[in-house]
């Protein structure tokens, strides 16, 4: 008879599977490739199953493989959410939670935040990656995404945390130069700054004025995919941007950038996304709750 596996083995499967990589996991959990290489020797040897084809390149699941990835995953949410419930009782949450944001968002609002959260409830452990692209928070291990804009999957559980919405700006000197647009045609012929958004396509901005919606293609000789480096430009004089007020509102007040075309916006509140399994997740609810006070004022 098999013995039961360990539950460090299984989280280390886990790993091996969302990563495809034993280099990655083992930097993931800060261990050495060796060790994990042997935690699934052994999980294989416990279950009695290939799980993994391994090549040089990659490594492969196999179809055993997939099944108990599913199986495992539901094994350590149980266990995880037995020890979070004796922890609520304590009033202590406890444990890691892995949060994911993006670049400008994560580091000036949600890193900050988070500082403050560990402070409030030290038994926690925090594991915060920033990103410039769209994380799927159910297949790539997260707990919780912070998310600027709405469209979300279906799939995933979501708790607006604050309202928000971008806005079209440009420096005064911009504006004296190029002259100030009348309507959203106008843009066409102006130098917008593009930022690749993690949830819009590159140069394409869909902006709303009560109930109407007018999608609007913009180009320009500048662009990135980090919102802080786009920002800068706007102020240096650059060209025209949309961005999220949380973002140019500073600098709006203080008059570095002006608003264009004020009746056109848009909506791009900020959300905690979690992956379904997690919704009654003691540590996730204290997260969210956190973050929707520390965010209530943006």
């Amino acid at each position: 008879m098999n013995k039961a596996p360990l539950t460090e083995d299984l989280r280390v499967y886990l790993s091996v599977v969302r990563k495809a990589s034993f280099a990655a996991t083992a930097e993931e959990l800060g261990v050495s490739t060796a060790y994990v290489s042997k935690r699934i020797r052994i999980l294989e040897e416990d279950l009695g199953a290939r799980l993994i084809h391994r090549t040089t390149r990659r490594v492969v699941v196999t179809e055993e493989g997939e099944r108990i990835y599913n199986r495992a995953q539901r094994i350590l949410d149980e266990v995880e959410q037995l020890y979070e419930d004796l922890n609520l009782k304590r009033r202590a949450p406890r444990g890691l939670l892995r949060i994911c944001s993006s670049f400008g968002f994560g580091r000036n609002i949600v890193g900050p935040a988070i500082s403050r959260m560990v402070e409030k409830h030290p038994a926690l452990q925090v594991r915060f990656e920033v990103f410039d692209r769209l994380v799927d928070v159910a297949t790539e291990g997260f707990d919780l995404d912070v998310r600027v804009g709405d469209e979300i999957a279906p799939h995933l559980i979501a708790t607006r945390l604050a309202s928000n919405h971008r806005v079209l700006c440009a420096a005064p000197s911009y504006l004296a130069e190029k002259g100030m647009p009348k309507s959203l045609a106008d843009l066409a012929s102006h130098d917008c700054l593009i930022i690749k958004e993690r949830d819009h396509p590159f140069g394409v901005w869909r902006l709303r004025s009560g109930k109407r919606e007018r999608t609007v293609k913009v180009t320009g000789p500048l662009s990135s995919n980090n919102g802080e480096i786009v920002v800068q430009w706007a102020v240096d004089g650059r060209g025209i941007l949309l961005r999220s007020m949380w973002d140019v509102g500073p600098h709006i007040a203080a008059g570095r950038l002006v608003r264009i075309l004020p009746e056109f916006e848009q909506e791009a509140n900020i959300w905690a996304v979690y992956p379904a399994r997690l919704e009654t997740s003691a540590k996730v609810r204290v997260c969210v709750e956190w973050l929707s006070k520390a965010l209530e004022r943006l």
